[in-house]
């Protein structure tokens, strides 16, 4: 009878052990990670459809764009749409996803009506940037103007365009809805650079082959972004 309850005993706590490293593993908690050290796991569904988990790209890099989204209320930072276009042109014409063994994921901290409109809203968001670099009579600028007109045109030489209804998506678009992943990184914020609006600060994430972290570059200020030349540089030295 003793041996009975004994192995009863055992197996009782065999299965309470298993349990609560199964829920231990499904309820792990996404803190900010530091170089060279493991990217947390995390599995988000697409705007695209289906999921997106990072445990299963071992054997490629995988570069994580978190754009802000929201400059304020009901206004999108047009900054991240000309960087959006940028890199599909970029993928499209120099095909970096395979030269440089990466995926390219983009991660937006909001539900996915939220995410379609984003995606909607990109042919006008661009038009916009061409009528910032080229006002319809730049004489009657104020020099505060003129000075930002400049600054478009230096930091955003490129014209881009797309047609409404058909924005190119060559990369998944995860959506976090619940801001677990965009939380946890330290990345979501409620006001940034002076604006109150639900968004992230820009950041971008390079996840190597092993599923370390090897870049991690977070927005000092909301202008404040990495050029893809540079990404594309610590991409290549990744591939050697």
């Amino acid at each position: 009878m003793n041996r009975i309850l004994s192995s009863r005993a055992a197996a009782a706590a065999l299965a309470i052990a298993f349990g609560g490293a199964l829920l231990f593993g499904q309820a792990a908690e996404i803190k900010p990670v530091t170089i060279g050290r493991p990217m947390p796991a995390f599995t988000l569904p697409t705007f695209q459809g289906g999921t997106f988990d990072l445990a299963g790209l071992k054997g490629k890099n995988v570069m994580l764009i978190f754009p802000r989204g929201f400059a304020a209320e009901g206004r999108w930072c047009t900054i991240d749409n000309y960087k959006y276009a940028e890199i599909v042109d970029l993928d499209k014409t120099a095909d970096i996803r395979k030269k440089y063994n990466v995926e390219i994921v983009y991660v937006f901290p909001y539900a996915r009506d939220v995410v379609a409109q984003w995606v909607d809203d990109n042919p006008e968001q661009l038009v916009k940037i061409k009528d910032l670099k080229n006002p319809a009579d730049p004489s009657k600028l104020d020099d505060q103007a003129k000075a930002r007109m400049e600054r478009w045109r230096t930091s955003y030489p490129k014209n881009f365009g797309m047609e409404k209804g058909k924005v190119p998506l060559p990369f998944p678009i995860l959506i976090d809805a619940d801001r677990k992943l965009s939380k946890g990184l330290g990345l979501f914020a409620t006001e940034w650079g002076g604006s109150k609006v639900d968004q992230n600060m820009t950041s971008v994430f390079i996840v190597d082959k092993k599923g370390l972290l090897q870049f991690k570059y977070i927005g000092q200020s909301t202008v404040d972004r990495p050029e893809y030349d540079t990404l594309f540089k610590i991409l290549d030295q990744l591939n050697r």
